[in-house]
């Protein structure tokens, strides 16, 4: 029982170093006089995928190179069928009032990128560049985006849009040593976390005979998609979910060329066959099944909440 509870140790010390790192960091660069914009674009996104982050680099520092991949790829599908789905078996997801194709074909682009990178059996410093480069793209879209519809006093097209201002945990006023503890926390919790977790993985997987990839698809994925889920099903409840599929096109968008691109410095990142024959290709079709959703402005209803919440226990049963 031990290397279990040592993984949900480190899952919830992540999870927690996560959170405080975010708020740290928001309200120092807030105090500095950054713009909120910027904070917004760059260091929340940075900061909410952390665990996810310091868990790959610190599987492929450990020679765990399937833990690092799966938690990538099993955080994008649970990301869409999980955490969209669950929520959805409550209370209807009302997506038909966003507006995020551009950044779904952006998610496409960089599933596709990816994958096909993927093929090359292994992820080098140079497949990190190229997926850092196409990132540094997205996000200098989106900030001259921001930037165009905060000058016209426009949203981002969804009804629960809120100011670029009101950053979530944002208090310009918050004390010094008050932003040192935050960031003192996240700045130790977030490696000691992503080491508890990975070593515990890895005796887990040895134990039962399972293989790292399938441990880092699930266990790992999972958990690392538990603050997604629990906000999207929160907005659920208050009727506040219309942003929830923006809020998981991005974060996937993230998780594709920021992890491994950042991992990839590290070391090389070994591609397990496993993935090109079959858990790549669920990710890309789990990102095909928003189309309807993105394109012709459906709401993920109680039935779809159903349909992708059954895809994923049936890709669960199957890994397993």
């Amino acid at each position: 029982m031990m290397p279990w509870l040592y993984s949900a140790l480190g899952l919830v010390i992540l999870l927690l170093a996560g959170d405080a790192l975010v708020r740290g960091a928001v309200n120092l660069s807030l105090r500095l006089g950054v713009p909120a914009l910027i904070v917004s674009l760059t260091i929340v996104a940075f900061g909410t995928s952390a665990p996810e982050l310091l868990i790959a680099v610190s599987a492929v520092h450990e020679g765990a190179d399937g833990i690092a991949m799966g938690n990538v790829v099993g955080s994008n599908t649970a990301n869409i069928l999980l955490v969209l789905g669950i929520p959805a078996l409550m209370r209807a997801l009302h997506t038909s009032e966003c507006s995020t194709r551009r950044n779904y074909v952006f998610m496409l682009g960089a599933s596709v990128l990816f994958i096909g990178l993927a093929f090359s059996g292994t992820f080098t410093v140079w497949s990190g560049l190229i997926l850092l480069t196409a990132l540094a793209g997205v996000l200098g879209v989106a900030f001259r985006d921001a930037r165009k519809h905060r000058r016209n006093g426009k949203g981002n097209g969804c009804a629960a849009d809120t100011d670029l201002e009101e950053i979530e945990e944002a208090d310009p006023d918050m004390p010094y040593w008050r932003v040192g503890i935050y960031l003192l926390l996240g700045l130790i919790g977030l490696p000691l976390g992503a080491d508890l977790l990975v070593d515990n993985a890895s005796i887990i997987a040895r134990l039962y005979g399972i293989s790292e990839t399938v441990i880092g698809l699930t266990l790992v994925a999972v958990g690392t998609s538990l603050p997604e889920l629990a906000t999207t099903t929160m907005a659920a409840m208050r009727r506040q979910a219309d942003v929830a599929l923006g809020n998981v096109i991005g974060s996937n968008m993230f998780n594709l060329l920021a992890i491994i691109g950042i991992a990839t410095f590290v070391g090389p990142i070994s591609v397990d066959p496993e993935f090109l024959e079959f858990d790549l290709w669920v990710m890309l079709s789990a990102s095909l099944l928003l189309i309807p959703f993105v394109f012709f402005k459906q709401d993920i209803t109680r039935t779809w909440g159903v349909i992708l919440s059954a895809l994923y226990l049936a890709y669960m049963v199957v890994l397993f």
